[in-house]
């Protein structure tokens, strides 16, 4: 009886890593790829200040594009779906110093934020998708 048990849950486990694995291999990456328009003050609806990211190149575990403008390349893009999510990060600079950003994909739009600590600030942004 014992054994009848354990071969249960085995089964119980195998099949549950599987539905897992399809989940995670189900998830099209190809929705990143374009321009996204950066609204950078969601919260100070006065504020104007968008910036864009391109991503033109997505893998498994990776991307590639600029952030804020053309020419601040997109450095270390990194993808993550194990939770069945898409979140992404990356690292970019101006010349004022590194900024570390992450974000998430959801409903068509991203979800996000960029950190600098030279600069001393964390902003929260939304992005929608241009092309």
């Amino acid at each position: 009886m014992r054994a009848v048990y354990l071969v249960s849950l085995c089964l119980i486990l195998i099949s549950i890593s599987n539905v897992n694995a399809q989940s995670e291999s189900a998830i099209d990456l190809s929705v990143l790829k374009g321009i996204w328009k950066i609204d950078m003050s969601p919260e100070d609806k006065t504020d104007a200040n968008f910036a864009n990211m391109k991503i033109s190149e997505v893998s498994n575990s990776g991307f590639e594009g600029y952030f804020y403008k053309d020419g601040f390349d997109i450095r270390s893009g990194r993808i993550n779906t194990q939770l069945g999510i898409i979140y992404g990060a990356l690292i970019s600079g101006d010349g004022t110093g590194e900024y570390n950003t992450a974000f998430y994909y959801k409903d068509g739009l991203l979800y996000g934020t960029t950190h600098s600590v030279n600069r001393d600030f964390l902003a929260v942004w939304i992005a929608t998708k241009e092309n």
